[in-house]
């Protein structure tokens, strides 16, 4: 989508968001659609094409809107997993479709998804415990359990790396101290960046960083 259309469609989104608020006592409370409705009325995989933007809207009218903020938002989000775990080719049973114990939701940053992650990790392992022993209580074993991590690649190390990086000028990293640990961040945050960008930051990340380890050894 280009700047014009961009601008066009944006005046559209805004003209449809105005319809709803203006009409919105004309539409249902509660939705009269049961769950699992969404599944059928979308495609099964990400499309290999983009669709219009004519049809997208058609299809939040015709398909989202029924049925309302739930089940709707939910159930499209958990299509949309599925097309990822497809996309990522994995197994099946990291999906949610049909007989996959899978799927998954969308979280908001890596933060959330990490401490999604270790409840979902912990939650196994209590269960996986509990089903051994049954005597044990979700408390005992909780207080027993210990997450391990990374203790976050060298304060100098990283400070040097990060001198380079941006005296370079051709990408740029933040900072962060996290507890005593200088910690880099690679975020990504504009719409127009493709996976060659990623792949060109991170062979410029690699041999700079290659070159503060042989400045460290020798």
């Amino acid at each position: 989508m280009n700047a014009s259309e961009f601008r066009r469609r944006g005046k559209e989104m805004v003209d449809y968001m105005a319809n709803y608020m203006e009409g919105i006592e004309g539409r249902q409370v509660y939705p009269d659609v049961e769950p699992g409705y969404l599944r059928p009325l979308i495609p099964a995989a990400a499309p290999q094409e983009p669709d219009t933007f004519e049809d997208i809207i058609n299809d939040v009218e015709k398909i989202i809107m029924p049925g309302a903020a739930s089940p709707a938002c939910t159930e499209l989000e958990t299509v949309m997993m599925d097309w990822l775990g497809k996309m990522l080719e994995l197994p099946k049973a990291f999906l949610n479709e049909k007989a996959g114990e899978g799927g998954g939701v969308i979280q908001g940053s890596a933060s959330e998804a990490t401490l999604v992650a270790l409840l979902a990790a912990r939650t196994k392992v209590i269960h996986r415990l509990q089903a051994a022993s049954p005597e044990l209580t979700q408390a005992a074993i909780m207080e027993k359990l210990v997450a391990y991590s990374s203790d976050q690649g060298s304060n100098k190390v990283n400070e040097a790396l990060l001198q380079r990086i941006n005296s370079a000028k051709k990408i740029h990293l933040v900072p962060c101290h996290l507890r005593d640990k200088f910690v880099l961040r690679f975020a990504i945050c504009s719409r127009t960046v493709e996976s060659a960008h990623v792949q060109r930051a991170w062979e410029h990340i690699k041999e700079l960083a290659a070159d503060v380890l042989r400045a460290e050894r020798e």
